[in-house]
């Protein structure tokens, strides 16, 4: 199924697909399956008590690496591959902002969170740490001003902590189909909220 057909009604199903087909491969050199890692992002943002919104960004935040023109992440890489951008532009037709953004800030929020938080990046795992200084280090403070004026960049600090804690070998989760409902959820209430 090409993105062009995608609607409403199949836009969870594609995902799912890609859950089901790629889910097994490694994540950036950590410890986790690329599913297990966007899975356990989703249950921390449920033990939190947050949002379908914010679950649902916490679940798909990586959603590019599978979408980016410039294919998966390796540790041997020596540039960005974007995956932040690309996972937004796959969602953002069928997803509200506060998700796409969230998705599309993740990468920004570690920047943030290593520029403001002075103990934040002694947290990140050695792939994290390879993967910041290809995209841009920490921010600088025209940077941070910058992020700070977008209107859902609390949200976004939030998926990208969840997303950090996500890289626990021994943590269960259940299956990607327990988000299915969340998932359809958001998107139908974006399409009713837009009359589509």
């Amino acid at each position: 199924m090409s993105e062009l057909s995608l609607d409403r009604s199949s836009i969870v199903a594609f995902i799912a697909d890609i859950f089901e087909r790629r889910g097994a491969e490694s994540y950036l050199g950590e410890p986790v399956t690329m599913s297990q890692h966007m899975l356990q992002g989703a249950v921390l943002a449920e033990r939190a008590g947050a949002s379908d919104e914010l679950v649902a960004a916490a679940l798909l935040h990586d959603i590019g690496h599978y979408t980016s023109e410039f294919g998966p992440y390796s540790p041997d890489d020596t540039e960005d591959n974007h995956h932040d951008e690309a996972g937004a532009k796959v969602l953002e037709h069928f997803f509200p902002p506060v998700i796409t953004e969230c998705v599309r800030l993740h990468v920004a929020a570690k920047r943030y969170l290593c520029a403001t938080d002075t103990t934040y990046y002694g947290k990140l795992s050695i792939a994290s740490r390879h993967t910041l200084e290809l995209q841009g280090g920490p921010m600088n403070d025209a940077e941070v001003a910058e992020f700070r004026r977008n209107p859902f960049y609390e949200e976004a600090v939030r998926v990208r902590l969840w997303d950090e804690g996500g890289k626990d070998p021994d943590m269960a989760t259940p299956p990607f189909r327990h988000y299915v409902p969340v998932l359809q959820r958001v998107v139908d209430r974006y399409a009713v909220g837009r009359g589509k």
